[in-house]
């Protein structure tokens, strides 16, 4: 076997034309034509995650290399609003802001997040794959971003408190409780009688932990992931809330994009949301015993007394007059009358 040396290949590159040499490297050791940044504010260890690298991983394979998606989970680029900010200004290209954080951008992207609205999710994935979804992507897009098709789930939100179990609306008179930056959620806690904080997700277990707040709400895959059975006592299963993360991309950085790149990235965004739903399904299905084991108290309130004092509140009424008559037709037509 003849021994290959620097200088054999040296003498072999140069018998090559110019234009051929970055062909005759290896195609993946070739720095990527698209080289994008995707934030989001979970642990690695969140499905959104595994699933999310599932799709980079497919991205730079079919693309040969073309094109390459680094991910920065955990809040390593910023909080919520910091990203939302970058994607838009094209700082990072992707980000899965929750639809309560992009509606502070696209108020209409809350809809979903309408209190006690979904019972299950059939529901909710008939709205949102649905004409509800296609309304809330087209309102994404006037503000130069790019919505795929999927929502990723981010589960039924449940309350967590350090004082006592909630079994029904009047346990929330008064209680310091952490919401996201959101106008709906703010005002969903306030109708129901609660002292509702906006705080960045990166702050929660420090408020919780210090007494800033005694409560929050999150869907059960983050209680257990952020690991805040560690500052709570109780956990309440009031499914108030049902949220997903709007999986975006900056306009300008879409639209350069060939269209045969574009279909490649798409399909292996949209596929791996397919997937994620499910890891959340079962995911949800073995947490809250994992959530006991672990030292929080576990009750299942009915949801009749939260949505009585909701409508008493004026809420209902209010959020349809905010979202207009055609968005709240299209979540009634899934759901059913709430106001």
């Amino acid at each position: 076997m003849s021994q290959v040396t620097r200088r054999s290949v040296l003498r072999s590159l140069s018998a090559v034309p110019a234009a051929g040499i970055a062909a005759a490297l290896p195609s993946m050791a070739r720095a990527a034509e698209f080289s994008y940044k995707y934030g989001n504010n979970l642990p690695v260890t969140h499905p959104l995650n595994i699933r999310a690298q599932e799709a980079a991983d497919r991205i730079l394979k079919e693309t040969k290399g073309r094109v390459e998606i680094k991910i920065f989970p955990n809040n390593q680029l910023g909080g919520d609003t910091d990203m939302l900010a970058q994607v838009r200004s094209g700082g990072i290209e992707f980000f899965t802001p929750s639809a309560l954080v992009i509606a502070t951008l696209v108020p209409v992207a809350a809809i979903n997040a309408v209190g006690f609205a979904f019972s299950d999710y059939n529901q909710v994935w008939n709205a949102m794959d649905g004409k509800l979804g296609a309304h809330v992507r087209a309102a994404i897009g006037k503000m130069r971003l790019y919505a795929f098709d999927k929502m990723w789930d981010n589960g039924f939100r449940q309350t967590t408190s350090s004082k006592a179990a909630v079994t029904s609306a009047k346990d929330l008179d008064g209680l310091k409780i952490r919401v996201p930056v959101s106008p709906l959620s703010i005002s969903m806690f306030k109708g129901l009688g609660a002292a509702p904080a906006s705080l960045q997700f990166s702050e929660v277990y420090s408020s919780l932990q210090t007494k800033i707040v005694d409560a929050q709400e999150n869907p059960l895959p983050i209680i257990q992931v952020a690991k805040l059975y560690e500052v709570q006592k109780f956990c309440s299963l009031t499914n108030h809330i049902w949220d997903g993360y709007w999986f975006i991309a900056n306009g300008k950085a879409w639209d350069r994009l060939p269209a045969d790149l574009k279909t490649i990235v798409a399909a292996a965004i949209n596929e791996s949301g397919m997937k994620q739903r499910e890891d959340i399904k079962k995911l949800n299905d073995s947490v809250v015993s994992d959530l006991e084991a672990k030292g929080l108290s576990i009750n299942r309130p009915t949801s009749e007394s939260f949505r009585a004092k909701l409508r008493e509140s004026g809420f209902y009424s209010e959020w349809k007059g905010r979202f207009g008559n055609e968005a709240w037709g299209l979540l009634e037509q899934s759901v059913g009358k709430l106001a």
